[in-house]
């Protein structure tokens, strides 16, 4: 499997850590010391269909299909404003797409769950051409008096189609379960029989474990997934990581000895987008001609449940549309 087109969209509103001091105990110094986050995108007045629907339509103009000729859609997203039916079927005929799709909660590794459930899907031919959609809203899910976990997300959508090639070597996914440290609830509705009480919940992220969680099966899987393919870390040219801390990044990076050059990251401006995340930096960095062909990439995310996913492969050049002047 390869890719073969990218896009990515996020909402217009910018926030900085200035603007969050105004209402929250916080500051920039705060949230950059422990983040390394300066600013975030968060809906406003677009919804998060619409980001959808523009990352997806860039990433299908530039695979230079037709909307017709995607077999599969596979949309990435933890949660939304509807629980039936799925952002996938939403998508579709804003797309102009005319096929199966379904939706799949991977948290923050939910791109590189679908890329391996794409890989498994052209490789049984089940399908030929996947568009794979990471839409994220995170910042619906916190408690915005809460500085702990509101100050840590931005959202945002990425998009990639996928096809036959010799892109992606094999994958390694984990889950575990490790509730506790992070999630967020939502209440069902009320039945006559319900005996036991249910409310929802903004996000609770126990942060320190999460560091060391995310930390530590990270690197278990960057260090399995090299033996796997008989790759060294100075073998991959680019580590693309689950933009969610500069410090869990940097942590990763010094377990492996590698420069600083070779973990590019956006989270400064984006913050924590989920699932898009690792989407958006690969739309934005291929776009800038920054993923040379033939470099050797690493994939890695972590999130909630606890699931994590890795995945290396050779990169194609993409050559993407001119710019139509306005």
């Amino acid at each position: 499997m390869k890719i073969i087109g990218t896009g990515s969209a996020l909402p217009e509103k910018v926030v900085t850590n200035e603007m969050l001091a105004g209402f929250l105990d916080t500051s920039d110094s705060w949230i950059t010391s422990r983040t390394g986050i300066h600013t975030r995108h968060l809906l406003s007045t677009e919804t998060l269909s619409e980001l959808a629907i523009t990352a997806a339509q860039s990433a299908i103009e530039s695979s230079g299909l037709q909307p017709e000729e995607i077999d599969y859609l596979i949309c990435s997203n933890v949660a939304n404003s509807y629980v039936s039916p799925s952002m996938g079927s939403i998508l579709l005929a804003p797309l102009g797409l005319c096929c199966p799709c379904f939706d799949l909660n991977g948290a923050c590794a939910g791109l590189i769950y679908s890329l391996d459930i794409a890989d498994a899907f052209i490789k049984t031919g089940k399908a030929k051409k996947i568009l794979i959609v990471a839409a994220e809203e995170p910042s619906r899910f916190c408690n915005w008096h809460e500085r702990e976990t509101s100050v840590l997300f931005g959202d945002g959508a990425s998009a990639l189609v996928v096809t036959e090639g010799e892109g992606f070597k094999n994958f390694r996914l984990t889950g575990d379960t490790h509730t506790d440290v992070l999630y967020y609830k939502r209440s069902l509705e009320v039945t006559p029989y319900d005996r036991v009480e249910e409310k929802t919940m903004p996000l609770v992220m126990n942060g320190r474990e999460v560091f060391k969680l995310a930390v530590r099966a990270c690197i278990k899987d960057v260090d399995i997934i090299l033996e796997k393919n008989g790759l060294t870390g100075e073998d991959i040219d680019l580590y693309l990581l689950h933009q969610a801390n500069l410090r869990i990044i940097d942590s990763i990076r010094e377990h492996l000895g590698q420069p600083k050059e070779k973990f590019p990251t956006n989270l400064q401006k984006y913050g924590n987008t989920s699932s898009a995340s690792i989407g958006i930096l690969i739309d934005e960095l291929s776009r800038a001609g920054e993923l040379k062909d033939g470099a050797t990439l690493l994939l890695s995310a972590f999130g909630g449940g606890f699931v994590t996913g890795a995945t290396i492969l050779k990169w194609s050049t993409i050559n993407y549309p001119e710019k139509k002047e306005e």
